[in-house]
């Protein structure tokens, strides 16, 4: 009945454990060096991305309302019943970021260790384990 490419998001899920095990290392160890702010900002990014790629997918394989903007991708996957609001709140927090990691580049705080960094861990594997329960149950 649905067409799920559930080995795209599989594939990606299956990035996020070394991602959070990234992004704990930074908040315990966080000096504000230029490193650590430029691989903040890619693990940052990464997150985002595989949120919203693993999202678009399952609005596509699943028939959900179309998106109409990175943020919407969270929204209908909570709406649908894939994430929790545990979940859901900091990954629309991580998705705003986006545009800033993205276009905004020159003015991101690199010293700066954000906030959601040290949240994001717990938060992926959340939504890691709450989109495999999901796929279960639907295409059972």
């Amino acid at each position: 009945m649905y067409d799920v490419n559930v080995e795209s998001i599989r594939n990606r899920l299956a990035c996020l454990p070394e991602l959070a095990q990234a992004l704990s290392a930074m908040t315990v160890s966080w000096t504000g060096s230029l490193m650590e702010g430029l691989a903040q900002e890619r693990a940052l990014h990464l997150a985002a991305e595989i949120a919203t790629d693993v999202g678009h997918t399952l609005i596509d394989g699943f028939i959900m309302r179309d998106a109409s903007s990175y943020e919407d991708i969270i929204e209908i996957i909570a709406g649908e019943g894939v994430l929790t609001e545990q979940v859901a709140i900091p990954l629309r927090q991580l998705v705003l970021l986006r545009k800033s990691l993205v276009q905004e580049y020159d003015q991101w705080p690199r010293s700066e260790l954000h906030p959601l960094t040290a949240e994001l861990p717990r938060v992926l594997m959340g939504f890691s384990d709450q989109v495999q329960a999901y796929l279960q149950q639907e295409l059972i």
